[in-house]
């Protein structure tokens, strides 16, 4: 692809629109919050979605993982597939700056994160070398503020590794070696100019500190568009 793959489209490119339209028309038919994880799994065609999206060695543990990445792209799709671009300057300022702070998530929402290129690493898989963040399908509601992230998105490989992680803003954050949160944990990081996400909890803060940002500028419009600095 032109600049970076897109994981809407590695992961689902095939399905759509047909797949997510015929979700769409069962959900208004059978008067279903498409919101409602729950509710959209048990709809037949996203049924027939999930159980065609399966590898052929099978899910395991990762079938959780599998549904709500397909449900926040399905939100992200029914949405118009609406982007927040988070350059670099911004991303620093953004792991620099205040903490989210306990405010609720304000309308519903789903959007995709694009996070500037392998700036923010993590270790999904325990015990596993780290990946780069790529960025997440967020989904807000209430006070609450829902993440399917993305690591390892690279060219060549096959597929991508889920993290899902829920909740309102976690305050306070500590690491166990008392550095700061976000720091980074690879060799040779601070000098790169890298950072770190350590838990869910980072990754839920992260999320949280982008999205007060994103309702700061009124929300998104349809397509792509750059976070505020």
């Amino acid at each position: 692809m032109a600049e970076r793959d897109d994981p809407f489209q590695v992961a689902f490119g095939p399905f759509v629109p047909d797949r997510f339209e015929a979700i769409r028309t069962t959900l208004v038919q059978d008067e279903v919050d498409p919101f409602d994880r729950h509710a959209w799994t048990l709809s037949r065609p996203g049924v027939e979605l999930l159980h065609d999206l399966r590898p052929d060695g099978g899910l395991g543990e990762g079938v959780e993982e599998l549904v709500a990445l397909a449900h926040a792209a399905f939100l992200f799709w029914q949405q118009e597939e609406r982007v927040a671009v988070v350059n670099r300057p911004v991303l620093d300022a953004v792991i620099t700056g205040a903490s989210a702070g306990s405010a609720g998530a304000g309308p519903r929402s789903a959007y995709y994160v694009a996070l500037a290129p392998r700036r923010v690493w993590g270790s999904p898989v325990p015990g596993a070398p780290a990946e780069p963040l790529e960025g997440w399908f967020a989904v807000a509601e209430g006070t609450r503020l829902s993440l399917v992230a993305v690591f390892g998105l690279l060219t060549g490989r096959p597929g991508f590794t889920v993290v899902q992680v829920s909740g309102p803003p976690p305050g306070e954050l500590r690491r166990d070696d008392t550095t700061a949160p976000f720091a980074p944990v690879l060799e040779g990081g601070a000098s790169a100019g890298l950072w770190s996400v350590i838990g869910g909890d980072e990754l839920c803060e992260l999320g949280w500190r982008i999205h007060r940002r994103v309702l700061a500028a009124g929300g998104l419009r349809p397509g792509r568009q750059e976070v505020a600095a």
